[in-house]
């Protein structure tokens, strides 16, 4: 056992304050392993059911977005991944990402977390500063069926290292500088189970078009002026408008109104 092992995520007292929602989630902890997106595509090949989570207790090279990297510990995070199945093909899953962002925010107020906003297409933010993110993996399983691993990382605590390519985006942020007395993990990541089943519920039914208000109250940079990057270029330049109904990026521009849906771009306030 590790020194930190009284923080490791115990499913049995995770899936007891799961309470109604319990039956929806098969959970899995392990206490190390290098991606739980990874891990849980693994087990999604050898035919995990849908509702799987994997949470790692020490992710050493998890996966962010641009081919960032996030390393974790028991002690300064919580990472975990999602498995969850569509009906539907893989177009019908556009948007997802900003939606579990939602998910996320309704799950830190739940907490007692006040103040988190979202980064159009999957950061979690206090203040401009990076409290977490989101990458979502997609997978068709066949013409009406779409697969989604939906990775979730929270800074509890600053991180010492998260080695990020091209350096850092944003500055971080965690929850020990936010919340007086930051919520038990366990609490924590059954609030974001709980919240995440009722929007993919939600998305399921109205794709990203049911939730678009909601992250509209929640956008970070809603009507702020932000550059568009690409390889750390200056491809565009505007006012944030927002997403579309299929999560598209909206941006004000001297051309009009234009749509931007590539994932490798990047906001940044001017």
């Amino acid at each position: 056992m590790s020194e930190s092992s009284s923080l490791l995520i115990d499913p049995l007292r995770l899936n007891a304050l799961l309470g109604e929602a319990s039956w929806r989630f098969d959970l899995i902890a392990v206490a190390e392993c290098p991606s739980t997106n990874t891990a849980l595509t693994r087990r999604m090949a050898d035919g995990a059911p849908s509702g799987t989570v994997l949470i790692a207790d020490r992710q050493t090279a998890g996966r962010g977005s641009r081919g960032r990297t996030w390393i974790a510990s028991p002690e300064a995070s919580l990472t975990f991944s999602v498995l969850w199945i569509f009906c539907g093909g893989l177009a019908r899953l556009s948007g997802l990402s900003l939606a579990v962002g939602v998910a996320a925010a309704r799950a830190l107020a739940r907490c007692g977390v006040s103040g988190v906003t979202l980064k159009w297409p999957n950061d979690i933010l206090y203040r401009d500063a990076k409290l977490g993110g989101i990458l979502v993996e997609l997978d068709a399983a066949d013409d009406e069926t779409a697969r989604a691993v939906v990775g979730i990382g929270l800074n509890l605590r600053l991180p010492e290292s998260i080695g990020e390519t091209g350096g850092a985006a944003l500055p971080p942020a965690a929850l020990e500088q936010i919340a007086a007395a930051p919520p038990d993990r366990h609490v924590l990541l059954s609030s974001l189970l709980i919240e995440l089943a009722r929007v993919f519920d939600c998305f399921a039914v109205a794709g990203f078009a049911g939730l678009r208000e909601a992250w509209h109250a929640c956008h970070a940079w809603q009507e702020r002026p932000v550059r568009l990057l690409r390889d750390g270029r200056v491809e565009k330049e505007g006012v944030c408008a927002g997403a579309d109904v299929d999560g598209a990026l909206l941006l004000r521009t001297a051309d009009g109104l234009e749509r931007c849906l590539s994932g490798d771009v990047t906001l940044r306030p001017q």
